[in-house]
C-alpha cells in the first residue's frame, strides 16, 4: 500500500459509468444531472515519503467520491461517508438536501432575524435561536397546511359524478373553512416580536 499515490478526483472518476440522476421534482420541472460514484480511501493518513514524490499521505478512512457534471458543463466532487451499499440516486439526493438547509437557514436570518441577536451569553444565542426556530416550524406547518388543501379543493372540484348513480357510502359533513393561522409577513412578524 505503500507505492500507491494520491489521484486527483477527476482521474478517480474518468473511467466511471456516469448515469444522468432526478433527485427531485422544482419550481421548473425534474431537476437532473449526471453523476458517478466509486468507493475511495481518502489520503489523509500520516505522510510519507514515496519515490521521488515528497510527502504523500497514505489511505486513511474509505469513503464515496461523487462526481456532477451539470448541464451547464460545471463539474463538481463531493466526498460522502455513507455507507458502500448506498445507491447512485441516494448519494445525489443527500448531496442535493444541502440545498434545502442552505434556503431554511437563509429564511431564518432574513424572515426571523436569527442573526439579530446581540446578547452576551451563549445560554441567550441558545434561547434566541430556539425561539426562531420554532417560529420558522410553525410557519412552515402553516404553509404546507395551506398548500395541501389547496391542492385537496383542486380535485374535489376537478373530479365529476356519475349520472343517475347513488353514493356509496356517505361522509360526515365537515366544514371548508380553513382552520389555520395565515403565516406572518415580515414585517408582520417584527411588529409583533417588538
Amino acid at each position: 500500500m505503500t507505492g500507491i499515490l494520491s489521484m486527483p478526483a477527476e482521474d478517480m472518476l474518468a473511467n466511471a459509468k456516469w448515469q444522468t440522476v432526478s433527485w427531485r421534482t422544482g419550481t421548473k420541472g425534474k431537476l437532473k444531472a449526471r453523476f458517478a460514484a466509486v468507493r475511495i480511501r481518502i489520503a489523509d493518513g500520516p505522510p510519507q515519503r514515496i519515490r521521488d514524490k515528497g510527502q504523500q499521505h497514505l489511505p486513511g478512512d474509505e469513503a464515496w467520491l461523487i462526481g456532477e457534471h451539470r448541464a451547464s458543463g460545471e463539474k463538481k466532487y463531493y466526498l460522502a461517508n455513507l455507507p458502500a451499499a448506498t445507491d447512485l440516486r441516494t448519494l445525489a439526493a443527500t448531496i442535493k438536501a444541502r440545498w434545502i438547509c442552505e434556503q431554511a437557514h437563509q429564511q431564518l436570518k432574513e424572515e426571523l432575524g436569527l442573526d439579530h441577536f446581540e446578547g452576551r451569553s451563549w445560554q441567550g444565542l441558545h434561547r434566541h435561536a430556539l425561539m426562531t426556530m420554532l417560529a420558522f416550524a410553525f410557519l412552515q406547518h402553516s404553509r404546507l397546511k395551506k398548500a395541501r388543501w389547496g391542492k385537496k379543493n383542486q380535485r374535489t372540484a376537478a373530479s365529476t359524478k356519475p349520472a343517475g348513480r347513488p353514493p356509496r357510502h356517505r361522509r360526515a359533513h365537515r366544514s371548508t373553512a380553513i382552520e389555520t393561522m395565515p403565516a406572518l409577513s415580515k414585517m408582520d412578524w417584527h411588529r409583533e416580536a417588538a
